[in-house]
């Protein structure tokens, strides 16, 4: 299954793409797509369903982040062989950690907002993983048991805040708007690998990131297990699985987003994203005279 969250920002309603790729509203059969919605019984009665008698929304529905109650956003740094080769570090020999704001999370096709004062805003292209069922120290071969899904996600990251202000990662994560979700989240019976998804991400319709979750270091199920031995891993939560390279960090001279820009990206079989990239100044402007921000 295809799943979504349609509707305004706040008041997103579960939806899902029928077999002709058309919305179909699933707002008479649940609340939301979030906690006890993602378990596995709960998916398969979802199947059940027959689409047809679903009604149907128009295409321009805003679609939201594609999972809702998300109480932890994890991610996972330099977890592609290739892009720890591009940015000069080792090869980690456990997984990089850190998190993202939940508060960050937004639709796929949302505006970007440039942080205020930012001059280094990144983009990454990422597979992320939905949690499902309530894991801990679970087993990698086990692990995907608890996995609801799968999605795209743009991990977007000022590189000032991140590197150059000290402490954590985290400080360059989890500004608004950093983590674009979506369109769908895929349940894994339409994954035929997850070794062999094909990643890319475009700036202004130039390709920056190309890559393969086949050059990843830790592979989903590792992930999954791993972070289960540290924390409670609940339906809903969001673990994003690192990047490819090809980021504005890595280029020679590095080039980071800008007011402007338009970028896009996609996974094989899970969707595209499209963002517009807004300057922090102009998205206040444009809210306090009340136009249209989405």
């Amino acid at each position: 299954m295809k799943l979504v969250r349609h509707g305004e920002i706040g008041d997103e309603k579960p939806g899902l793409i029928d077999r002709d790729g058309e919305l179909r509203d699933l707002s008479g059969v649940l609340r939301d797509l979030c906690g006890p919605a993602l378990a596995p019984a709960a998916l398969d009665r979802l199947r059940l369903i027959d689409p047809e008698t679903l009604p149907m929304l128009p295409p321009e529905t805003r679609l939201g982040p594609c999972v809702g109650g998300t109480r932890n956003f994890i991610a996972v740094g330099l977890n592609y062989a290739d892009h720890a080769e591009e940015t000069g570090a080792p090869i980690p020999s456990e997984p990089i950690i850190f998190n993202k704001a939940p508060s960050c999370l937004s639709g796929p096709n949302d505006p970007v907002i440039l942080p205020k004062g930012s001059a280094k805003t990144d983009w990454e292209v990422e597979l992320a993983v939905v949690i499902g069922t309530r894991a801990s120290y679970v087993h990698a071969n086990e692990a995907l048991n608890y996995v609801a899904g799968i999605c795209v996600c743009n991990d977007l990251s000022e590189r000032e805040y991140q590197f150059d202000r000290g402490g954590t990662w985290t400080k360059g994560k989890g500004c608004p708007t950093f983590g674009p979700l979506g369109p769908w989240l895929v349940t894994l019976d339409e994954v035929p690998d997850l070794k062999r998804l094909n990643l890319w991400l475009d700036v202004n319709g130039e390709r920056m990131q190309s890559g393969s979750t086949g050059t990843m270091i830790f592979d989903v199920p590792q992930i999954v297990a791993y972070l289960s031995h540290f924390m409670m891993l609940e339906p809903g939560d969001v673990i994003t699985t690192g990047t490819p390279p090809g980021v504005g960090l890595g280029r020679k001279p590095p080039r980071y987003l800008q007011s402007g820009d338009v970028v896009t990206l996609g996974i094989d079989g899970l969707g595209e994203q499209r963002q517009e990239v807004v300057a922090f100044d102009d998205w206040t402007a444009k809210v306090a005279a009340g136009e249209p921000t989405n």
